[in-house]
């Protein structure tokens, strides 16, 4: 049946379908041959991750639209290429250990972990232009794209940059898969995940304590008989995620599953459709509709119902749980009055989905001094009053969507630091949006897990 939009829902699909659809923010490439060159020899080479543990997060996912597992979601707003190191890597992966050890022992809920890495090396923007005293340039749109010093030749798109982002995202999905799988994350080894810098502050204390307990509680499980070595305990589940935005990229890695016939987009296990990208007869939406892949769609305060009902049907026609997470980043002073229309509608329509909280994107300001950032008390108090939506409507929440790092950053200001806009230049090392650092991601775990431990009792 044909839809309004243009959509088929029987549809000619091919990954190369959305080039007949219009496309915004997308970079224009000088050099058509190149970027030609470049997709070809993306497309031979191996994808990054497998249709096998895409079927395997959406499972997990569709385990959180029945409050049976809560996402935690996490990582930076832009990976950059000249953060391409082992510490920073491992940093974040251990935070976001931390803060799934947290959440679920209160919760009494197994966490989805999934990184915004591997991956997330092109950025939606504002403007196509930054100008800095008078001078104009193209703006920087991550690394995959262009580059972040303010001159014409870093800004120039370059699509031999897609091709450097693959092999960072297989050099990180290389690490990530032995930090998971390797030892690192055995739960006997709960104290170790504490960074030097975050052990001696309150929120380090409380972990080691939380931790102790885990270590209590592993110690009375094996006096019972139970096994420590089993692989629940010895590894995770770690999954990676970006915005699927930059299409020529997103294309290439597409593949065929032997197991099924389907094809998925091999980037990453979670792709997602951003505020600017998401009309439902658009290149985006038309590309993401035909991979198998879990899919992520932002949900913002010009969304409307109509449009977001379009879109379940487009790239949900089966309605198939686990399929659709909808992630909204309304803002604090507009999530308590936006959310509930459009998840009061999405209930009506009774399709399966995952709601998530992005704190993020709906809170950032300018400094007195310049620089973008984030107030902590802004971020939880947009993840309080998604919250409140959904206990007044009787639905379990699904998750949260952070951009934190493990890195000593001071990049928002607020939290246990009680940092300032006088503080923000002292390690302000992000080339795109704030980032909460370790201190702050952990008290938002914290201060999450207080409540969920409510929420989830009612169950």
């Amino acid at each position: 049946m044909q839809q309004s939009d243009g959509h088929s829902s029987t549809a000619e699909w091919s990954p190369a379908s959305w080039r007949t659809r219009p496309i915004r923010q997308a970079p224009h490439y000088e050099d058509g041959a190149a970027l030609a060159a470049v997709e070809e020899r993306l497309h031979g080479y191996p994808p990054l991750v497998f249709g096998g543990e895409a079927r395997r997060l959406k499972e997990r996912l569709a385990a959180a639209s029945r409050g049976e597992a809560f996402i935690l979601q996490g990582g930076p707003c832009a990976e950059s290429f000249g953060e391409f190191t082992g510490d920073i890597i491992r940093d974040t992966f251990r935070v976001l250990l931390q803060m799934a050890a947290v959440l679920t022992y209160s919760a009494k809920v197994p966490v989805v972990k999934i990184g915004r890495m591997a991956g997330q090396y092109a950025k939606p923007r504002s403007s196509d232009i930054e100008t800095r005293d008078g001078v104009e340039l193209p703006c920087y749109r991550g690394d995959n794209v262009n580059g972040p010093e303010f001159t014409a030749e870093a800004r120039k798109p370059d699509p031999a940059r897609m091709e450097m982002g693959y092999f960072q995202a297989a050099g990180v999905l290389n690490l990530l898969r032995a930090y998971s799988r390797g030892g690192f994350a055995n739960l006997h080894e709960v104290h170790r995940w504490n960074l030097d810098y975050v052990r001696n502050s309150p929120q380090g204390e409380r972990y080691e304590e939380l931790a102790s307990q885990i270590e209590d509680t592993l110690a009375f499980m094996k006096a019972c008989g139970v096994e420590d070595n089993a692989p629940q305990y010895d590894e995770v589940e770690f999954y990676t995620s970006h915005e699927a935005l930059l299409l020529p990229y997103e294309q290439a890695l597409t593949r065929v599953d032997e197991a099924t016939g389907r094809h998925y987009g091999l980037s990453a296990h979670f792709l997602w459709i951003g505020d600017r990208t998401r009309q439902p007869g658009g290149a985006h939406v038309e590309f993401l509709r035909g991979v198998d892949n879990p899919i992520g769609i932002k949900v913002g305060p010009t969304t409307t119902i109509e449009d977001l009902q379009k879109l379940l049907e487009i790239l949900n026609p089966e309605d198939e749980a686990g399929r659709i997470t909808l992630i909204s980043r309304m803002g604090h002073s507009k999530v308590r009055d936006l959310l509930p229309p459009l998840l009061e509608a999405v209930r009506k329509t009774g399709r399966t989905v995952t709601w998530i909280c992005d704190p993020m994107h709906g809170n950032t300001t300018t400094s007195s001094n310049k620089y973008k950032t984030r107030a902590f008390e802004h971020v939880l108090d947009e993840i309080m009053g998604f919250l409140e939506v959904f206990e007044q409507a009787g639905v379990t929440p699904g998750g949260i969507h952070l951009e934190m790092t493990g890195s000593d950053v001071t990049e928002c200001t607020g939290g246990p630091r009680c940092l300032t806009d006088a503080d923000l230049p002292v390690r302000y090392r992000t080339f795109c949006d704030p980032r909460l650092n370790a201190e702050q991601s952990l008290e938002i775990a914290f201060q999450l897990s207080d409540r969920l431990k409510r929420i989830f009792e009612k169950r």
